[in-house]
């Protein structure tokens, strides 16, 4: 039996660090919602409300990836040819977006770029595994999930060859992300002499402090030339689908011109981030031949920064619209903010539609998207469920010019406590390009309407409304 003074205590103990944890949260000014959310779990969740907080509910806010002494001695090295704004062809909007990317994510904005667009996985891969066979001097390979199958293994053949023949081969995964991957495959690179790191390794003592925050980047760089920056990661599931079904369907870019530089500078940042004693520095690279007129940025984000950057880039983008806004996203589960701006928006008479999958990857996320679809509805904005297979595409497009697309979904995740990357593409080609691309996957779709999606099961709804509770904190 344990002495009373004990039992005491360990209560005293526990009610104090659940006091503490709750000062914390308030110190933290966050959202509303979720400062109520995490409170009300820590005060009637004995135990467990303690657990998810400290896996889930701390704030990276205010910490650096990079000093800033080395953030302005590694952007010296850089060498993109600087673009005047006053003589783009950019209305006032356009140029304040370029300016808050700016001033929120160092972003530089660039011209003389070119880009090729992939919505399969087939020849996404295709592309990929011909640039990375050409490599002549580096690889850069970053992504969240790096999956130990059938194109994970054609990938990492190639990155062995490349490391063999003496080239420098980086390659940076996130290791929740690719958690199933075996240690062997990991091995076998590491052993040619790939050098080969987990973002935020996830063991002990570091099990709390690390597996909330994830890496969700999808990042390639090569010979400093080629970039691929999207949402798909290396795995089968866009080639063939997972278990029986279609194969996924996504974005990504391939890109060359001087935009390509700030994806070499994002990778750098993450892997000298990890202090390990293998250090990049910004290599010397040559010139684009390429001489156009293709504005583009890269908007980096994750939870260590003092803004939430690609919300504030989604925010100032919807309210710049005059004439449509069209989502792409495998996940919506939008904030407060960004919800009401589509409202806003489509209550305006803006054609503001939205796609997400009839059929997720993830139950509990469908069903917590759907709770935001009667609300989308009675707001005017048009919903459509991609009937195939998973839409795991992540994009936006405003009217004639403006599209971002990357690895961000439209979700508190993505916006908060992952580490993301978009492209802003500022063109009128690309935009025709990609809203032909959004319309052809609307072929493909059912199209909501009020009356028919109020009349779905009680059973559904009712589940819908408690995962939607616990969203701020998904």
């Amino acid at each position: 039996m344990y002495p009373v003074w004990l039992d005491i205590t360990l209560y005293w103990l526990y009610v104090v660090t659940i006091l503490s944890c709750v000062i914390v949260v308030l110190k933290e000014n966050r959202n509303p919602i979720r400062s109520l959310a995490w409170v009300l779990a820590l005060i009637f969740l004995p135990f467990a409300g303690l657990v998810l907080y400290l896996f889930f509910g701390r704030s990276m806010r205010g910490q650096r990836m990079i000093s800033r002494h080395n953030k302005l001695e590694l952007m010296s090295t850089m060498n993109p040819r600087k673009a005047d704004l006053s003589t783009r062809d950019l209305d006032e909007a356009e140029k304040s977006l370029v300016k808050l990317a700016r001033n929120i994510s160092s972003s530089l904005y660039t011209v003389n770029n070119g880009i090729r667009i992939f919505t399969t996985g087939a020849e996404k891969f295709e592309a990929l595994k011909h640039d990375l066979e050409d490599a002549r001097e580096s690889i850069y390979l970053q992504y969240y999930i790096f999956n130990d199958d059938n194109i994970g293994y054609e990938i990492a053949d190639i990155l062995i060859a490349k490391a063999r023949q003496g080239l420098k081969v980086c390659v940076l995964y996130d290791h929740i992300g690719s958690f199933s991957s075996k240690n062997k495959f990991w091995r076998r690179m590491k052993e040619a002499g790939v050098m080969v790191h987990p973002f935020f390794r996830v063991n002990f003592p570091h099990l709390a402090n690390r597996i909330n925050w994830r890496n969700h980047r999808k990042l390639v760089v090569i010979d400093g030339a080629i970039g691929y920056i999207g949402g798909m990661n290396i795995a089968d599931r866009y080639n063939r689908g997972a278990g029986k079904g279609a194969p996924w369907r996504d974005t990504h870019f391939r890109i060359e011109g001087d935009i390509v530089q700030s994806l070499l500078f994002s990778f750098i940042v993450d892997w000298n981030f990890l202090e390990q004693p293998a250090r990049i520095e910004f290599p010397k690279t040559k010139p684009t031949q390429l001489q156009n007129n293709l504005g583009m940025q890269l908007v980096t984000a994750g939870p260590m920064g003092q803004w939430d950057n690609l919300a504030l880039i989604y925010m100032k983008a919807i309210s710049m619209a005059r004439k449509c806004i069209y989502i792409q996203t495998p996940y919506f589960l939008p904030t407060d903010a960004l919800q009401h701006a589509l409202e806003a928006a489509a209550l305006s008479k803006i054609d503001v539609r939205i796609m997400i999958p009839r059929h997720s990857d993830s139950r509990m996320l469908q069903y917590a998207s759907f709770s935001y679809v009667t609300q989308c509805l009675k707001a005017g904005i048009k919903v459509y469920l991609y009937n195939p297979g998973m839409l795991h595409a992540k994009g936006m497009i405003v009217d004639d010019r403006i599209v971002t697309a990357g690895s961000t979904n439209f979700d508190f995740r993505s916006f908060e406590n992952n580490f993301e990357c978009n492209l802003l593409i500022y063109d009128r080609e690309i935009n025709s390009r990609m809203r032909d691309i959004f319309f052809r996957d609307m072929g493909r779709c059912t199209k909501l309407n009020y009356e028919s999606w109020h009349r779905r099961p009680l059973l559904q709804r009712a589940w819908e409304s408690i995962v939607r509770l616990i969203s701020p904190i998904l």
